[in-house]
């Protein structure tokens, strides 16, 4: 595993190389495409909340012309929805599309000039694999980072939003203690983010191999393209022969090895399942049971009842994007470490050459 230091330079010299697509004007425009549709997104999911309190207050009263009414609204506001989303598929994918022909291309150009391509070293421990890097760990390092950019910017704005209805429509608890009357200030945010932070923690101790374990299994699955392509490449006619027991040997190792990774893999995404797939069952029936008290008393209605426990899940789901994501972010990581090594590998061709000219 890469020390600290040296994972950052990694990542500093990927994005030194990766970052030029993104002074395109194009590409800009994608971005503010991104960032203004993830907004109008934030404002129908607001508006959204609001239509559930609405509607259950209607289905509580049983109010029939309340209920149609509505009902058609949703169905506007559903119609909207999807739009929007159909439009941040598209602007997300374009950008990824467009970013990843950018980085293959330039490294491309960065490792044929010069005729690098003879002379390019990694340190011992890497796979000497550069074209499972240009055409696998570059389409990873770009389509990530787009995908959680835009996540992680939807979570926040959500927290924020969400978080606001919580503190409105839940208000203080107050709970009875041998006599004792105790008030729990904004109690439903205060719970969000308790749980949340435990969620949190819980998903970097169970995962905190995760990064390791993914580099692991991408550096095995390229070296073993890289053996296979080697006994490919080198073996002869009349010595195919005699070398056959040898090359099945070296692929058959490598091969073990990939084995091995993915079972290391394995292991690691069921324990982090353990943790992504109970949130997902636990977060709307705790919102239920924290509501449940404050409605029994009459101090919040049906919907807004609804309202908090769909604002709980928003809050919780924003607060956990870490949770959700961490998985993918170490995949991202490690595509990113290896294209940023690709990249340092070939300035370290041409030092020679600079220190040469320079004396």
């Amino acid at each position: 595993m890469l020390p600290p230091n040296e994972k950052n330079l990694l990542v500093s010299r990927f994005w030194r190389g990766a970052s030029g697509f993104w002074r395109l004007t194009n590409a800009r425009l994608l971005f503010a495409l991104l960032v203004g549709g993830t907004l109008l997104q934030l404002a129908l999911q607001y508006r959204m909340n609001y239509w559930s309190r609405d509607f259950f207050d209607a289905f509580g009263r049983r109010d029939g012309t309340a209920l149609r009414s509505e009902a058609l609204l949703f169905l506007l506001l559903a119609a909207l929805s999807v739009a929007v989303a159909i439009l941040l598929i598209w602007a997300r994918m374009t950008a990824q599309r467009k970013w990843r022909a950018w980085l293959t291309r330039h490294l491309i150009d960065q490792w044929l000039a010069n005729d690098r391509i003879r002379h390019l070293h990694f340190q011992k421990d890497e796979d000497s694999n550069p074209e499972y890097r240009i055409a696998e760990d570059a389409r990873v390092a770009t389509d990530a980072p787009i995908s959680m950019a835009a996540g992680l910017l939807s979570a926040i704005l959500s927290a924020v939003t969400f978080i606001g209805i919580l503190w409105n429509v839940g208000g203080d608890l107050v709970v009875g203690i041998d006599g004792y009357m105790l008030t729990v200030p904004k109690y439903l945010v205060l719970t969000v983010l308790i749980y949340s932070a435990l969620l949190t923690l819980g998903m970097m101790l169970i995962g905190r191999r995760m990064v390791h374990t993914i580099a692991g299994k991408n550096a095995a699955e390229a070296q073993f393209r890289s053996v296979a392509s080697h006994l490919r490449e080198h073996r002869t006619a009349a010595a195919a022969q005699d070398a056959r027991p040898a090359q099945l040997t070296s692929m058959g190792d490598a091969f073990e090895t990939v084995v091995s990774r993915w079972k290391d893999l394995c292991v690691q995404f069921m324990r982090t399942t353990l943790i992504s797939t109970g949130n997902t069952l636990a977060a709307p029936i705790i919102a239920w049971v924290l509501c449940a008290p404050k409605y029994l008393a009459g101090a919040m209605s049906l919907g807004e009842v609804a309202q908090a426990v769909a604002a709980f899940v928003m809050v919780q789901t924003a607060l956990n994007w870490f949770v959700d994501n961490y998985p993918g972010l170490a995949e991202c990581l490690s595509s990113v470490n290896r294209v940023g090594s690709l990249l340092v590998a070939l300035d370290e061709v041409d030092e020679p050459k600079i220190r040469l000219a320079a004396e």
